[in-house]
């Protein structure tokens, strides 16, 4: 079994990728709910849809998020009557949010709303939350400490940020079973996501870098860091406030300790002896996942590398 630490769009593309190369339903794919949120009274899991809505091949490409051919009346509506507006809901979208919002209200767990969602749209992949409880990721900013999504998606990644808090993390308790999968996964991947509001939350769960750590599977990242730049999101203002270099070195050392080996592109290839000083495996080869051939070339690799077999890009 592979198991995916997923965050949204690059690990959805990622595992994309990752079911031409072994079958899906080997897979299972752990994903980051820090962005989850309460809106409209409706209970948003941003990276979960993403995920689920992008291997059942329903998401819209162009953005990454959202599903394909969407209208947004509700939306119009919505604002129109004095609700806000800053974070759009697509009128398809908005039945994920009504439907999930209403199984959490009947006792469901979020692991069993997230593994009904993927069975009902069709996706071998298995997907679960990080865990059960809320987690929401806050960045601490020179305007004040704000919800991830508010810093992101309202403010434009505008403010200085200063720190990033996982609310409520110490009580939180890994989604059930997730320990296990952990402690006997065949290899464990970390997909190209952002290592401190995507990967970070996932491994600040009491118990699963541990677990990792304990775990006799390779553990193996993308680096979502190219040429000193994110591909998306804002992931260099955010390693930058935690101490981390923007680069493929910065990326490798957010897992420090952890870490088998490391995916980097070939524009970052002269980093590679600096990486392999910190005892972590390189394989490079073109990371920017184009078209459906990159996204399996780059999990065949990464696959390779954790398995200590020589990269073929």
């Amino acid at each position: 079994m592979i198991l995916v630490l997923a965050g949204g769009v690059g690990a959805a593309r990622f595992i994309e990728g990752l079911v031409q190369v072994v079958p899906p339903e080997t897979i299972t794919a752990v994903v980051n709910t820090g962005d989850d949120m309460l809106l409209h009274g409706l209970r948003i899991s941003p990276d979960l849809d993403i995920v689920t809505c992008t291997l059942a091949d329903l998401i819209d490409r162009e953005q990454g998020w959202g599903i394909i051919g969407d209208t947004d009346e509700c939306m119009s509506w919505l604002t129109k009557l004095g609700g806000p507006g800053w974070f759009k809901l697509g009128d398809r979208d908005l039945a994920l949010h009504i439907r999930r919002t209403a199984m959490l209200g009947e006792g469901h767990t979020l692991s069993e709303v997230a593994d009904s969602f993927r069975r009902s749209l069709g996706v071998a992949v298995r997907i679960m939350p990080m865990s059960d409880d809320p987690v929401p990721t806050h960045i601490i900013t020179d305007a004040g400490e704000m919800h991830f999504e508010e810093y992101f998606v309202k403010n434009r990644a505008q403010n200085e940020v200063r720190g990033v808090r996982y609310v409520g993390v110490e009580e939180a308790r890994p989604a059930p079973g997730l320990l296990e999968l952990i402690a006997t996964a065949d290899a464990i991947l970390i997909a190209p996501s952002n290592p401190v509001v995507s990967v970070g939350p996932i491994l600040a769960i009491p118990g699963v870098r541990a677990a990792i750590m304990a775990s006799p599977a390779p553990v193996v990242t993308v680096s979502p860091i190219v040429g000193g730049a994110a591909i998306k999101g804002p992931a260099a203002p955010l390693m930058r406030a935690v101490g981390l270099e923007v680069s493929a070195v910065g990326a490798a050392q957010a897992y420090a300790g952890m870490l088998d080996g490391i995916v980097i592109d070939e524009v970052d290839a002269g980093l590679a002896a600096q990486i392999e000083a910190l005892g972590v495996r390189v394989a490079v080869t073109d990371t920017i996942m184009r078209g459906p051939a990159e996204k399996a070339n780059l999990a065949r690799v990464a696959l390779q590398l954790a398995h200590g077999q020589p990269a073929a890009a």
